[in-house]
């Protein structure tokens, strides 16, 4: 029954979806405050832990994307999903509004803010910084993670993503969140990637999520992957996930 909801939603989403995933080869003109070179490095964005619009973002580009989840063993077996529209408000800035569901119930409200701090190493490295709150319906509570962005293009085909910081910067609990992505460009339309995400603490959290980005079309993509997640107890369960991205 879940995977037959998750591919249910997956199409819906694709009808509704309007934006594109950043993964073109080229490097990409910019006029970002900070920035050490007239271009920035296209960088594919991670499936899972997604970015609000790819770093160096010019002002204007809107981005409206959703994400179905689904372990496929374990009592856990939901489908979690969550469209999102993702906005830049300005070069190098922008705003996200997300609205995780399991199954059928909105759980949460979400946010986000990105901005581009500037690039290094000849316009071959853009770092930033991002903001995520999230008001949880049930019981009311707010948390907010903040985090350091990293990313890095090492040639025509390989280029990484590493995000780093605290998982609830209210000190509500503490927790360290990594997540790194490797990405490995097949041709201008594919990527191929490997995310990681580990976080620490009270809601500590492994996933390791090989995945295929494939643009469908001038502004349409999709991202696919399969792997594996763990909770803070259990062994490690088999997922699989589904990303359908559109922008304008």
């Amino acid at each position: 029954m879940s995977i037959r909801v998750l591919f249910g939603v997956s199409l819906v989403v694709f009808g509704a979806a309007v934006a594109t995933d950043a993964i073109a080869q080229s490097a990409i003109p910019t006029s970002i405050p900070g920035a050490t070179s007239a271009t920035i490095p296209a960088i594919p964005e991670p499936m899972i832990f997604d970015m609000v619009r790819p770093l160096g973002a010019r002002r204007g580009e809107l981005e409206v994307n959703a994400l179905a989840q689904v372990n496929l063993s374990g009592p856990g077996r939901h489908v979690e999903w969550a469209p999102e529209v993702e906005y830049a408000v300005a070069d190098g800035f922008a705003v996200e509004i997300e609205l995780p569901f399991t199954n059928g119930r909105l759980t949460d409200y979400k946010i986000g803010l990105q901005g581009t701090l500037g690039t290094f190493r000849g316009g071959r490295s853009i770092h930033g910084v991002q903001y995520l709150g999230l008001h949880n319906r049930r019981d009311g509570g707010w948390s907010s993670s903040l985090l350091y962005l990293l990313g890095n293009r090492f040639g025509e085909r390989l280029s990484t993503m590493t995000m780093i910081g605290a998982a609830d910067v209210t000190l509500k609990s503490t927790g360290l969140i990594v997540n790194h992505t490797t990405f490995w460009d097949v041709d201008p339309e594919t990527v191929l990637g490997f995310e990681v995400n580990r976080q620490t603490g009270a809601s500590q959290y492994w996933l390791l999520m090989p995945q295929l980005h494939r643009a469908i079309g001038q502004k349409v993509s999709a991202q696919i992957g399969a792997g594996a997640e763990r909770g803070h107890v259990g062994p490690f369960r088999p997922r699989v996930g589904l990303r359908i991205i559109r922008e304008f």
